[in-house]
């Protein structure tokens, strides 16, 4: 029986068309759920996980405190330590005041308590003969943090690598607060080599003295180890010192590092040994740190 070629590919095409109408059936029976609790339906962006339609939005942790004194809105980047380092305080303070079991795990855009609970100030609005007048009050309503014990102490969020640390120097009695005058501290030069960067706020914060590997670094003033440790990017081995409420200094760069967190030092006590970890060259990286801002440490140590 003869068949026409014409009548052939016409039918051919009519069931390749069916075929393809069922499969545009079947792909389009599989409608999103939508629960009516979605709080957006924008599609994700490049690299952005998408908004699941049904999910509402989980606020970030202390998304309400932000731009409030006495806290800090995470940024790309921040570490514990860092953010520690800015705001005059010690990662293991900040972790606590946070509730923060694992300081590794914090988000940007959280928002962080970086000073005492006991500290958190309001405005008080009080009436005069000429008007209202608001001064600042300490917070009745805010309670100190308890103190954490040692089973619940935060891991840090690093160490240094394994063989660095050669030593630790015993323990010596915390130094007496300054109940005034918190200024008026008599910093000592933290190691004996000649100055080979200065301070510049933009590019260098603070001074960058030359060495040999394994000459001491000293404590500048009496203190307290808030940090001893490599995790801080672009400082190597990293000593960290509180003196009070005003001042913190740092010591970047060590080939070792001779005391270990929460201990108290002594002005010129050896604290570490000078390296180029995260370094070009030999040297101490040395900061003073005003409140967390860096400042210049020609102020504050004596004139050779």
């Amino acid at each position: 029986m003869f068949v026409s070629r014409g009548l052939v590919v016409g039918f051919t095409v009519a069931m390749a068309g069916l075929v393809l109408s069922g499969c545009g059936t079947r792909l389009n029976k599989a409608p999103v759920e939508d629960r009516g609790t979605s709080t957006s339906s924008a599609p994700a962006q490049p690299g952005q996980p998408g908004v699941v339609v049904g999910t509402p939005i989980k606020p970030l942790p202390g998304a309400e405190n932000a731009g409030k004194p006495g806290y800090y809105t995470v940024k790309p980047g921040d570490t514990l330590i860092r953010i520690g380092l800015e705001s005059g305080q010690s990662w293991k303070d900040l972790a606590r005041w946070n509730n923060l079991d694992n300081a590794n795990l914090i988000e940007v855009g959280q928002v962080l308590r970086v000073a005492p609970p006991t500290a958190v100030v309001a405005a008080t609005a009080v009436a005069s003969d000429n008007g209202v007048v608001t001064r600042p009050v300490t917070s009745s309503t805010v309670a100190p943090a308890p103190a954490a014990s040692a089973a619940s102490t935060p891991k840090p969020p690093a160490s240094v690598a394994s063989g660095t640390v050669v030593a630790v120097a015993p323990a010596t009695p915390a130094p007496a607060a300054a109940p005034a005058g918190e200024d008026d501290i008599a910093f000592i030069w933290p190691a004996s080599g000649s100055l080979i960067a200065g301070f510049d706020e933009a590019r260098n914060k603070g001074f960058d003295i030359a060495g040999k590997a394994g000459e001491p670094v000293l404590a500048a003033a009496d203190g307290r180890v808030v940090y001893a440790g490599a995790g801080l990017r672009g400082y190597g081995n990293l000593v960290i010192l509180k003196h009070n409420n005003t001042f913190l200094t740092a010591y970047a760069h060590n080939q070792s590092l001779l005391v270990k967190e929460d201990q108290a030092v002594r002005k010129g006590q050896k604290i570490a040994e000078m390296g180029n970890t995260d370094a070009d060259r030999v040297k101490l990286h040395f900061e003073i740190r005003r409140q967390g801002k860096p400042v210049d440490p020609s102020r504050y140590l004596p004139a050779r």
